[in-house]
């Protein structure tokens, strides 16, 4: 082997290593701020434990959301039942566990559906520009220029109730948020000046904009993704309390609230609502908390 080839070989090893040794710094750190950021920490630990205790729900209550037992309605907090029954018998605790199953779905997948399809289409076209970005920019504005829960109203109307078709209407509504703010990153990061060495280079657009420009992007548009779970998980309470999200047979956090319409329970059984008010509003704190902290982390801006 010739010496050329010999330090070629030594360059390129050396570089690997440091290469290595760099990625490695770059997320140890990031992984320092944000297991310092005590709020952060906070709501994961929230986050995590509430989403464990609506999967073990079978293990947590021997009652099921829809076993009714009308000898119990209306029952106050008691060791049978540790958060009470509702207006016709029914659990509070179980319809809590199961009904968070239903919501958190709906609110985290609607919130990743959406992301998946704005950041995709907002980084390409992003990257881009010309006529395909016009088009979906126009799009997202006609989208964005109706109330979003006024929108969603109209079309569960027309297409109907349940579950899935809930999901595919969050996920419809919420993309173009999604997509302008990954073009707006985009936007930014291609005029710098390593993009246009890339470019330079003949490197293929696509990988340009996924793989190296994205990943320069992730700390807002993680904090965007946590946002928008946070919000469809409050529409879809909104939606059920007004009666047009999931049916009401189907136990969510938002058919639970849902009973707080009747002035006699809401004035003498706080018990069937309160518990599932504080609920939604603890589970929404924590989704934000973890948004925030994954912003700081994340961001290559911010990381020290």
């Amino acid at each position: 082997m010739s010496s050329r080839a010999l330090q070629k070989k030594m360059d390129d090893l050396l570089y690997k290593e440091d290469h290595g040794l760099l990625k490695a710094s770059h997320k140890s750190r990031t992984l320092r701020k944000m297991l310092a950021n005590k709020l952060a920490v906070t709501g994961f630990v929230v986050f995590v434990l509430m989403v464990i205790m609506c999967v073990l729900a079978p293990l947590l209550t021997k009652y099921g959301p829809n076993t009714i037992d009308l000898r119990t309605r209306l029952n106050a907090p008691s060791t049978t039942h540790i958060l009470g029954t509702d207006q016709i018998g029914r659990d509070i605790w179980a319809r809590i566990l199961y009904g968070g199953r239903i919501s958190i779905f709906v609110g985290l997948g609607s919130a990743l559906g959406a992301a998946f399809i704005g950041i995709s289409l907002g980084t390409y076209a992003g990257y881009r520009r010309g006529l395909l970005d016009s088009i979906i920019m126009k799009l997202s504005e006609i989208m964005m220029s109706f109330p979003q829960i006024i929108l969603v109203s109209i079309l569960v109307t027309i297409l109907g109730q349940s579950l899935w078709n809930l999901l595919f209407i969050f996920i419809l509504t919420g993309w173009p948020s999604m997509y302008r703010m990954a073009r707006s990153q985009m936007l930014s990061i291609r005029e710098l000046e390593y993009i246009q060495a890339l470019q330079a280079f003949g490197i293929k657009g696509h990988v340009i904009a996924f793989k190296h420009m994205l990943p320069n992007a992730i700390g807002p548009i993680f904090v965007n993704i946590t946002l928008s779970t946070a919000m469809f998980i409050l529409q879809e309470a909104s939606l059920s309390f007004l009666g047009l999200g999931v049916p009401l047979e189907t136990a969510t956090w938002g058919n639970i609230l849902n009973v707080a319409q009747d002035l006699t329970i809401l004035r003498q059984a706080w018990w069937v609502w309160l518990p599932v008010g504080l609920v939604i509003t603890l589970f929404v704190l924590a989704v934000n908390f973890i948004g925030d902290g994954l912003r700081d982390a994340a961001d290559p801006t911010q990381v020290g």
